[in-house]
């Protein structure tokens, strides 16, 4: 059974609170997904990190109920470097 956009959102949001995120439906399928995700939490974390980050907050769903998902992930700019 394919994921919901707003599932996706959703479990995004429940790890990285702060985060914004756009979901899109690539195909219209429910199987291909494209997702921007903006957090704090990626400050001085490596791209490959930051997405491991993201599929970690799926839980588990990445290759099975979600079958791809293309990501763009990054640092708010306007936020103070720490």
């Amino acid at each position: 059974m394919p994921m919901d956009a707003n599932d996706i959102e959703s479990l995004i949001k429940a790890k990285f609170p702060d985060a914004k995120v756009v979901i899109s439906d690539l195909a219209g399928d429910g199987d291909h997904f494209a997702a921007t995700v903006e957090t704090v939490a990626f400050r001085g974390k490596t791209r490959v990190a930051q997405h491991k980050m993201v599929y970690e907050a799926l839980e588990g769903r990445m290759g099975g109920v979600l079958h791809a998902l293309a990501l763009t992930t990054s640092v708010p700019k306007d936020q103070p470097k720490e």
